[in-house]
């Protein structure tokens, strides 16, 4: 039996819970949306997935994005909620599998996924623990996999003072804090502005600047939401789009999961994601970008 979930903070806690409640035997399947998206996730009867897009050959499946409503009744547990973590969470305390109380853990993870944070959040991570925590959450090499393991293993025994004062764990946090800075820069240097929609362009970057999602709201405030553009690592013939809405101008009226879900992503009402053929990516970012704009502008 085998986890199988993204890695991101929500998919990390899901993981978290998964692990005490079930019988895992195999080490955790960490892969994106877009793997289960395009057939290319090597899911087996047998694997509990969390916080991804359903797939049949799987024995038990939580999630809470709107563009992944199943069709039919699954073994496991999908609402529309702030976070997959929390779906996780209350299927498996109902059930009395867990051994200790996690509730602050979910309802911190419920503000992060969900976004709900303030500007202060955003501006200053330092301050929040937990934000900071899910900062440094990557996917750049093969030494993140090791350390998505091991906040597993922290989150589940530790308190969240400790595992920031883990020497890993300050390092990265360090390196987050300093990346952020940097990011602002970039943000400046390669965003263009479409009516009320930022659209940031990392194309040309074999290896594209990183940093905190939601600081292209602090410095394009006129916006409403933000479209970022990246080549898919290891891959020549893919591009990766990420849409959200502004945390800070809450004005946009298009739904971002099903938006995407037409171009074999999805996500939220309020943000997703998906991957695009590098030979027609031109065409589908206009077309998206117009019908951003063209809400915009109603």
């Amino acid at each position: 039996m085998r986890i199988v979930t993204r890695p991101d903070f929500d998919g990390i806690v899901s993981a978290v819970f998964i692990e005490q409640a079930e019988n895992i035997t195999e080490p955790t399947l960490w892969i994106e949306p877009g793997d289960v998206q395009q057939g290319t996730a090597d899911i087996k009867p047998g694997d509990i997935m969390a916080n991804l897009p359903y797939d049949e050959k799987c024995s038990k499946w939580f999630d809470h994005h709107i563009s992944n409503v199943p069709a039919f009744k699954v073994e496991g547990s999908f609402k529309i909620a702030p976070s997959a973590a929390g779906i996780v969470y209350e299927y498996y305390k109902e059930k009395g599998l867990l051994k200790k109380d996690y509730d602050e853990l979910v309802e911190q993870t419920d503000i992060i996924d969900a976004a709900e944070l303030t500007k202060d959040m955003v501006l200053h991570p330092e301050k929040y623990p937990y934000i900071l925590l899910s900062m440094t959450v990557k996917n750049k090499d093969d030494s993140d996999l090791l350390y998505w393991n091991k906040l597993v293993s922290l989150l589940k025994d530790v308190s969240i003072q400790e595992i920031m004062e883990d020497h890993e764990v300050k390092k990265r946090a360090e390196a987050v804090l300093k990346e952020n800075t940097a990011y602002e820069k970039y943000l400046k240097e390669y965003t263009e502005i479409h009516g009320n929609i930022s659209v940031t362009d990392f194309r040309s970057f074999d290896k594209y600047p990183t940093g905190n999602r939601f600081l292209t709201y602090h410095v394009f405030p006129e916006t409403i939401a933000s479209i970022t553009i990246r080549k898919k690592r290891q891959s020549k013939n893919k591009i990766l789009l990420s849409i959200g809405k502004s945390i800070f101008n809450n004005k946009s009226h298009v739904n971002i999961g099903e938006l995407l879900s037409n171009y074999n992503g999805g996500g939220h009402d309020g943000a997703g994601g998906c991957t695009l053929d590098v030979a027609t990516a031109d065409d589908d970012i206009k077309k998206i970008i117009n019908i951003m704009v063209e809400d915009s502008i109603n």
